[in-house]
Order: structure tokens, then C-alpha cells, then sequence
């Protein structure tokens, strides 16, 4: 599987053709289409690609993707390290250290060395379709990532800039407490903070709090923040002031983000990142936050390991237990559809089996 070539898919868009892969930034100001992967850590990988085209995402064919038997899967943090946990971030707001932190947890299991991401993405593009599906492929730049992430991180349409925090998660709405709107409240705050800090003064607004969406197997809250980028704040300047994610890491984001660093024991990687496109002819980009999302790390000799990450935003009203069920079931669906668990027989769900594209402009949405 070495000589797999280098692929993205978002939606129904899929890139090939590479042609060079940076670090920088600022190249996504410059030219050309390019897919983005931002690890939670900050590790960035911008990849340009020559030829992009419209091409649902291929049927599953048997035997294409061997996923990990459902009972391979551990965790960083076992049921008493999460609920340990939870009740350690209330300690710290009870302090005055933090309002909400973000608490996750990766789960790990062995695949074949020679596992191919995108035959993975064929599987939960019909068995959990979500509105920001992506998968960036770069085996020889460490990044085989699919994401069926349901969370807006940025999008960029010349100068306007909108993001769509999520907080709030339950079975179906009724589930949903008042904790949860007040989590997602404190969330749009830090974006609409965070998108003020590269945005002209006044600019800022929020078109939609707290809105009940249904995906796949659950429902969330789901706000729009909106701004006009400054004239002199491109791409570089975006993500410095929004990265990571304020939905992930939680308010104040510096205190969360100590908290996070404390209470983990594994890296999050791609988990919690950034995933997506950008067309710097067009002026227009969409990066989801990369949760419900699968990355292979190969950085054991010899070893592939398929990796995903499930987390709950923590306040002082949380649960323990409700906190660690919102990450089982935040992971569920998905996992059965790695292992091959999953066995509906009729995928369905908001947004169709190959995501949406939109031909009058010829870039995902």
C-alpha cells in the first residue's frame, strides 16, 4: 500500500494530482486548491493538488477495508480515568480556574499495515453521512485521516467568515438540559471572541444560537457566528486567533487548554483539529472540526494502529457518568461501522451518502 497516491474527498469532490505539501500557511492565500490537516498539537499540512473533479464517494466493495473486531478498541482513559476526571474540572471551576474544559478520550485498535483510509471513508459515508465528511490521504507525510465530522470550524467565503460551534448532545432533543445551552452559550462567546480578533470592529454577530440539529443516531445544539475578515488578516491570521477550536477546548481557552494537557494521556492528533478544503483561486475554504474521526498512526515500527477520539465539554453542572455516556455515544455508531458491526441495511440520515457539492460553484458545502 505504499504506492497508494496521495487523495482528498469532501463530499463529493475528490482531489488528486499532487503537487507540493507545506507547513505554511500563507500559502493557502496564494494559489490553487489545496486540503488542510491541523492537529490538535498544531502540526499543519497544507497539500495543493492539480485535478479536482466531482465524484460521489465509491461504494464499499467486500474485503477493501478489514477494521478491528469490536473488541479490539482500549482507551487513554478507562470508565473511573474519565469520570476521575470530570469531577477534577469541577474542582477546577469550583476555583475560578475555568468556566468549561473539554475532557477525551482516545480509543485505539491494530488494523493491517496495509489499511487504506479511503476504503474506510466508502463505509461511513453510507453508515454515518455527515455534513463536513472529508478524508485527506498523505501516507508519506504521516496524514490518513476520514472525518464524518458534523461541526463547522471555519468557513471562508472572500472576506466573510462564519463557524458553527457545537455543545449540547443527546439521543434526541428531549435529552438535551439546560446545561447544555448554557455550555453552548459560553462556547459562541469564545468564538465570537476569538473571530473578533481578525475581524473589522461591529462586524461580529451571531445569526443562530442554539439550534437543535439531528444527525445520525443523536442530535446536537449547533450556533452560527459571523464575521468580515480585516483587510490585512488572510488565512494565517484565522487560524492563529480561532485554532484550536474554542468547541473542544472550552472557556478561558488558555485555562482549558491546561487542564486538557494535565488530564490526557494521549495525544488527540487530528482528533479536535482541522480538516478541509481550501480553493485559494476562489477565495473560499471550509474546515470542519475534526471530530467523529478516524486517523492511522503508524508511527510504531511495523504497526498501524486506527485511532478515534470521543470527548464531552464540562461544566460545573455536569455528571460523571452522563459525561462519560455522552462519549459512548458519541463513539458508538461510529466504531460498529470501523469494525464492520454496523449493520443496517438501509443507510440514512440528513445529508445524503456523497455529502452535498455545489455545482453553480464548483466547491464542496
Amino acid at each position: 500500500m505504499h504506492d497508494l497516491p496521495a487523495l482528498a474527498r469532501f463530499g463529493g469532490l475528490v482531489a488528486t494530482g499532487l503537487l507540493d505539501v507545506t507547513s505554511d500557511p500563507a500559502a493557502l492565500d496564494s494559489r490553487g486548491f489545496w486540503a488542510v490537516s491541523a492537529s490538535f498539537e498544531g502540526r499543519l499540512v497544507c497539500a495543493r493538488f492539480r485535478d479536482v473533479r466531482h465524484e460521489p464517494v465509491p461504494a464499499p466493495m467486500p474485503g477493501q477495508w478489514r477494521g478491528p473486531s469490536v473488541d479490539d478498541w482500549t482507551s487513554s482513559l478507562d470508565h473511573a480515568a474519565y469520570t476521575a476526571g470530570v469531577g477534577r474540572i469541577r474542582e477546577y471551576i469550583a476555583a475560578g480556574e475555568v468556566y468549561q474544559a473539554n475532557l477525551c478520550r482516545v480509543l485505539s485498535a491494530p488494523v493491517a499495515e496495509d489499511a487504506d483510509v479511503d476504503a474506510l471513508t466508502a463505509l461511513l459515508a453510507r453508515g454515518n453521512p455527515a455534513p463536513y465528511a472529508g478524508t485527506i490521504r498523505l501516507r508519506d507525510h504521516g496524514v490518513e485521516t476520514a472525518t464524518a465530522s458534523p461541526e463547522l470550524f471555519l468557513r471562508r467565503a472572500g472576506r466573510i467568515v462564519e463557524s458553527g460551534p457545537i455543545k449540547g448532545t443527546g439521543h434526541t432533543e428531549a435529552d438535551l438540559l439546560e446545561k447544555d445551552h448554557a455550555e453552548n452559550v459560553m462556547i459562541v462567546d469564545l468564538v465570537r471572541n476569538d473571530i473578533g480578533k481578525v475581524c473589522a470592529t461591529g462586524t461580529v454577530t451571531v445569526p443562530d444560537l442554539c439550534v437543535v440539529e439531528k444527525h445520525p443516531g443523536l442530535v446536537h445544539l449547533v450556533s452560527t457566528v459571523r464575521g468580515e475578515l480585516r483587510e490585512d488578516a488572510g488565512w494565517p491570521e484565522l487560524l492563529e486567533a480561532t485554532f484550536p477550536p474554542g468547541s473542544v477546548t472550552g472557556a478561558p481557552k488558555s485555562s482549558a487548554l491546561r487542564i486538557i494537557e494535565s488530564l490526557e494521556t494521549a495525544p488527540r492528533g487530528p482528533y479536535c483539529g482541522g480538516i478541509g478544503w481550501v480553493d485559494a483561486d476562489r477565495g473560499t475554504g471550509e474546515l470542519a472540526v475534526g471530530i467523529r474521526t478516524f486517523w492511522i498512526d503508524r508511527s510504531a515500527e511495523g504497526a498501524a494502529v486506527l485511532r478515534f477520539g470521543s470527548g464531552a465539554g464540562i461544566t460545573w453542572g455536569s455528571d460523571p457518568e452522563r459525561e462519560w455516556q455522552e462519549t459512548e455515544l458519541k463513539a458508538a455508531r461510529l466504531l460498529a461501522v470501523a469494525s464492520g458491526a454496523y449493520t443496517s441495511r438501509t443507510y440514512t440520515g440528513a445529508y445524503g451518502a456523497a455529502g452535498a457539492y455545489d455545482a453553480d460553484e464548483g466547491t464542496p458545502r
